[in-house]
């Protein structure tokens, strides 16, 4: 599998995310422009520029015509796809850690760090209606987080409730009609760095800094698979069309030399959904492996890495011929 490599970004990915068709790929960085790049050829479509600091977190409406990114310059935007013009502003009281379009994307959510004095917070906001007053409107709720900060978020297909990751690794899911937390899991022992649906919405995945990743349900939280390695996991993704889990990670930089010199292993790694086990790798990045995700068809999948690159991975056609029955 010969990848594609998109070299736009000079700093590490932070996250990569497709649209719904999978025609377009959008990236962010811990430089402060957004990118967008055509998932067949890999050309650049052009950047999204305004944030003054690293962009954490990213995601594009269904009709891919919103998109949304959260940054450390204490701001959290609103593009028009379409023009890659800044359409909304929200300042914060401290960085956008997290941000994610409701299924019917007439809403957002973004979450912001426990930093500054300020604790960690969930903003639900309208977007239908994005104006130059958008800024000065008020959120449509408001969560306050006592415990440890939100890492990942996910919002429910039905429009009903979010599900929040932890830096303590405990995963919540909270009501968005009351604002109150409705059921709550700690299957994790550390930060819990993404987490992604299957196709239907009705189980999720999470890369946790524990060396695993799970796999639960999406309205009970019941844990239904593990699936573990030797090394962080930053990211998970699930195959829209096989029983297969991509994860990437690595030990990173500063870990490297307190752990054993095998840690630093920086490939994406295949496992069967149901059965956990461990059945290909792909090498390529020079650094831990920070996002990953597949493509909506399931014909590829692509990667992003500490090193500044995201790498475009086209499956050959033995992925799809071989019997994965044990």
């Amino acid at each position: 599998m010969k990848p594609i490599i998109l070299h736009g970004h000079e700093r590490s990915i932070t996250q990569i995310k497709y649209n719904r068709e999978g025609d377009l790929l959008f990236s962010s960085a811990k430089d402060n422009k957004p990118n967008v790049w055509f998932s067949l050829n890999g050309e650049r479509l052009g950047t999204f520029n305004g944030h003054q600091g690293a962009v954490w977190c990213i995601d594009v409406d269904w009709t891919t015509t919103k998109f949304i990114s959260g940054a450390g310059d204490n701001t959290c935007k609103l593009w028009d796809c379409e023009t890659g013009k800044e359409t909304g502003n929200i300042k914060t009281m401290s960085s956008v850690r997290t941000c994610m379009f409701s299924y019917s994307a007439n809403m957002a959510v973004y979450s912001t760090d426990k930093a500054m004095k300020q604790p960690c917070e969930i903003f639900i906001i309208d977007v239908r209606t994005i104006d130059s007053s958008f800024s000065q409107q008020q959120p449509i709720l408001r969560i306050p987080i006592s415990g440890p900060r939100v890492s990942s978020i996910l919002w429910d297909n039905l429009d009903e409730m979010i599900i929040t990751g932890h830096e303590s690794g405990e995963i919540n899911q909270w009501d968005l009609k009351t604002g109150k937390k409705i059921n709550s899991t700690k299957e994790h022992d550390n930060l819990i760095n993404d987490m992604q649906f299957n196709k239907d919405g009705t189980m999720f995945i999470t890369a946790s800094k524990d060396h695993t990743a799970k796999l639960f349900d999406t309205e009970t939280l019941a844990l239904l698979k593990t699936f573990k390695t030797e090394r962080p996991i930053n990211s998970a993704a699930i195959s829209p069309i096989a029983d297969h889990v991509a994860l990437g990670g690595g030990q990173e930089a500063m870990d490297v030399t307190t752990t054993s010199t095998r840690a630093g292993k920086f490939d994406s790694r295949f496992f069967h959904l149901v059965f956990e086990e461990e059945f290909a790798r792909v090498k390529g990045h020079f650094g831990p492996i920070n996002s990953v995700a597949f493509h909506p068809d399931g014909k590829s999948y692509s990667s992003g890495g500490e090193d500044g690159y995201v790498r475009v991975h086209t499956f050959d056609s033995s992925y799809f011929e071989y019997n994965f029955d044990y």
